[in-house]
């Protein structure tokens, strides 16, 4: 079965969102604009939205991706991954563009969502600032100063929306930053911010500042509970610590960026592929960002890429090697240690 297993295109994958945005992917894939509450693109997505079945990717055939993986674990994402993860890709890949300002939110641990979600997965998560737009592009990460548990419960309650807002740091982005989201820490994404992101495969979001966003008072906290909800929020300050979490690689033009600080949970690299760059095998997302080029496999043919292509990689399909001068992110799933 395996010997079969070919890179593929991925068409895009939009379920429907609270909040608006989506022009900067029309844009980047060579789309028209559509709806206006699409904003994510769940790109190679074995993953569904919390509680709905939307959200799996389906392959140009229109089997799943996720079906796919199951019937060939070990084609798909190699021998030592399918050992500690099974059919689990580990990775869940997103085009976002927020067409507004996301709200203050956070995700569970990997611990808290063995305790209180029966899943292996919290969501740690990584931002690849890809475009901006507007005057002020800014994301919002980590508590300033270290937060008193009883003031946040009182403005989770009373909905304080701009004393959880102001509580954060405020940090203006531009393409080429990227920012790692540790489990647990509270963040906002400002509009006008386009990313890549990657994130371990859950929609387990944590929204302390519903109103406006969601549906009600009973919507934001996975149907934990406030007091139990709370528990897996950082109320550490990060003022000192933000270097540790924010990386500036717009300058590195290098073959090959590493762009995240810990490959404990997925890996990401910008590749310049102004000379062919040799890849090893693995399960991979590809996402073009400029230009056009090939990608190459052991067997089959090349397969042409251009701006906005989004691909998956089996890790059946061999070394690899890309060229033409096109620029990609390359996402991968936790590096597994042997």
């Amino acid at each position: 079965m395996s010997e079969n297993l070919r890179p593929v295109r991925l068409a895009a994958n939009q379920p429907r969102q609270f909040y608006r945005g989506g022009a900067a992917i029309a844009d980047l894939r060579g789309l028209p604009a559509t709806a206006e509450f699409g904003p994510e693109d769940w790109v190679g997505s074995i993953t569904t939205q919390f509680g709905k079945d939307a959200g799996l990717s389906p392959l140009p055939d229109g089997t799943l991706l996720r079906d796919a993986v199951a019937a060939d674990p070990t084609g798909w994402l190699g021998a030592a991954h399918a050992a500690k993860f099974g059919a689990d890709t580990a990775l869940l890949v997103k085009l976002l563009d927020a067409g507004q300002r996301l709200p203050v939110h956070y995700h569970p641990s990997d611990a808290f969502a063995t305790d209180h979600l029966s899943c292996r997965h919290g969501k740690t998560e990584a931002w690849i600032v890809v475009g901006t737009s507007g005057p002020n592009p800014t994301v919002h990460i980590g508590f300033k100063d270290d937060a008193d548990a009883a003031v946040v419960d009182n403005w989770v309650t009373v909905q304080d929306r701009a004393a959880m807002l102001d509580a954060l740091n405020a940090i203006p982005v531009k393409a080429g930053d990227t920012v790692f989201i540790p489990a647990g820490l509270p963040h906002a994404i400002g509009e006008g911010v386009f990313i890549v992101e990657l994130q371990q495969p859950t929609d387990f979001s944590i929204t302390i500042e519903w109103q406006g966003f969601l549906d009600g008072p009973d919507s934001w906290h996975l149907g934990l509970g406030q007091t139990i909800a709370l528990e897996a929020l950082d109320l550490s300050g990060w003022s000192n610590r933000l270097d540790t979490i924010v990386k500036h690689t717009a300058d590195d033009h290098s073959p090959i960026v590493d762009l995240l600080p810990n490959s404990d949970f997925f890996r990401a690299q910008r590749l310049h592929a102004d000379s062919p760059i040799e890849l090893d095998p693995s399960f991979a997302v590809l996402v073009v960002l400029d230009g056009d080029g090939r990608l190459h496999t052991e067997d089959g043919d090349p397969v042409a890429l251009r701006r906005g292509d989004t691909v998956v990689l089996p890790h059946a399909a061999g070394s690899s090697k890309l060229d033409g001068g096109l620029v990609a992110v390359r996402c991968l799933p936790p590096e597994v240690r042997t």
